[in-house]
């Protein structure tokens, strides 16, 4: 008879996706996971693949469904867009919770061992509360809340010497619940350091209006971030697949840098 280790290394974690699908980014997240698991270096499966967006709303969109329909995984579909203009185009601050309830009532069937938000774009409260979930959050503890655009402008100002992504557990307080696991990288040296060098002089502050997210040292911090965040997300599915990282968020912070950086050599 198998003993728990033996189930917790043989027994695939069931998964929730939750994605908006709108660009390359959640496109490249689930490739990621996807890849891992066929390879058979994430024992894990996909339970749903749950969309704020249907079919005909975007390109992007309809390039990231198609992908989950073409593997077979259970996908699910409610446009947020939609739901608020039927119901009369209210703020959605009204509507965020009557939105996690529908979108609850339709993954009634499918069975999860957690969740992940991966490019998901909506504050979802009670979806935290129903799944153990993880979120990809492109700063280090202590850092940036909110989106990834001013967690690059808030290195840029500030004259960091390094910066990383994080993913945490979701909590009704936004990007503040338990870290579970960390990655880092400097942006300093090197050519970093001549684009550094191109600002001397400079008012930062006026650089978000011009040149905006052109400046090359912007690029170059975002390109950065992105080339680790999904190594990050699949190291740590990983080590909650194999029990080295509990994701309710009760044990330490894992520093899971050197496993990141020896995905992006490989």
């Amino acid at each position: 008879m198998p003993s728990s280790s033996d189930l917790t290394k043989y027994t695939p974690l069931k998964i929730g996706w939750f994605s908006t699908g709108r660009g390359e980014g959640s496109y490249g997240l689930l490739k990621a996971g996807l890849d891992a698991i066929e390879s058979g270096s994430l024992n894990a499966e996909l339970a749903f693949v749950f969309v704020n967006r249907v079919k005909g709303q975007t390109k992007r969109t309809d390039r990231f469904l198609d992908l989950v329909e073409s593997k077979g995984i259970p996908l699910v579909t409610l446009s947020s867009r939609d739901f608020r203009q039927t119901h009369e185009n209210r703020p959605w601050s009204e509507l965020r919770e009557k939105f996690d309830r529908a979108a609850i009532e339709l993954l009634r069937p499918y069975s999860t061992d957690i969740a992940v938000h991966a490019g998901y774009m909506l504050i979802a409260p009670l979806l935290c509360s129903e799944y153990i979930t993880l979120n990809l959050h492109p700063a280090l503890p202590g850092g940036t809340i909110g989106m990834w655009q001013q967690a690059v402008w808030d290195v840029i100002t500030e004259g960091l010497n390094e910066t990383g992504a994080m993913i945490h557990v979701s909590t009704e307080d936004v990007d503040e619940g338990p870290v579970l696991s960390t990655t880092k990288f400097t942006v300093r040296g090197g050519a970093f350091e001549t684009l550094w060098n191109e600002l001397t002089g400079t008012d930062l502050a006026m650089l978000k209006s011009d040149p905006g997210e052109k400046l090359p040292l912007f690029k170059a911090i975002r390109e950065a971030g992105l080339l680790r965040e999904r190594p990050l997300l699949i190291e740590t599915i990983k080590a909650v697949a194999s029990g080295r990282i509990d994701p309710t968020g009760s044990g330490e912070i894992t520093d899971l840098t050197p496993e990141v950086e020896a995905s992006i050599r490989n």
